[in-house]
């Protein structure tokens, strides 16, 4: 079993969603968890409690398992969530994200727009960003492997982390020329530090 397979099986086993994983050079094992879907969009929020939960119990398992670490750290993805997956993209489409390209595209690779599916992309790897240039809208379609990053833009909400849904838009080819609509909101925030050689649990502040 492969240390990603162990942090996984250990978080869907707690009953949470393992919407990331990853280790740095220097040893540092960071996992970000989230409520299951149908609790999240309730509005359910991860707490420092649960983010506890799931450290004690990684900590166990690694052990056991003989898997070698510098310091863990369990966080909640906030409200700029990253988007990691297929299943990611299909649960946000229709909200408003920011997406970084691998290679810029007519000079530039972020965007900042509302996520629709394509229909005609089967296989879920595809994807539509309809976002204003502050003259006009455009459509820019990509795919996944041509992503770097993509995280939900925060947006505050009463009614959980679902929000409101955009209006649904005409499918357009990459840089079609649309009508002028509002421009883009305010930029996502940077995420918090923990200090070198301590374990990091974070929970509801970042929500």
């Amino acid at each position: 079993m492969s240390w990603q397979a162990a942090v996984e099986t250990t978080v869907t086993g707690l009953g949470y969603e393992l919407v990331d994983c990853e280790r740095s050079a220097g040893g540092l094992l960071r996992v970000t968890i989230d409520k299951l879907p149908p609790q999240a969009d309730a509005g359910e929020l991860v707490t420092v409690d649960d983010c506890e939960k799931v450290t004690r119990q990684l900590q166990y398992v690694l052990e056991v398992e003989g898997f070698d670490y510098a310091r863990l750290e369990v966080s909640s993805p906030g409200l700029d969530r990253p988007l990691k997956n297929a299943a990611h993209y299909a649960r946000f489409t229709g909200q408003e994200i920011d997406i970084t390209l691998k290679l810029p595209f007519q000079g530039r690779k972020k965007y900042r727009g509302v996520l629709h599916a394509r229909p005609e992309a089967a296989d879920n790897q595809a994807w539509r960003l309809v976002f204003d240039d502050g003259s006009a809208e455009q459509a820019l379609d990509f795919t996944l492997d041509e992503v770097r990053d993509a995280r939900l833009v925060p947006v505050i909400s009463f009614k959980g982390r679902g929000g409101e849904r955009a209006p649904d838009r005409k499918p357009g080819q990459r840089g079609v020329i649309k009508p002028k609509k509002a421009a883009a909101k305010k930029q996502a925030g940077e995420p918090n530090q923990a200090a070198p050689g301590q374990d990091k649990v974070d929970g509801g502040l970042k929500q």
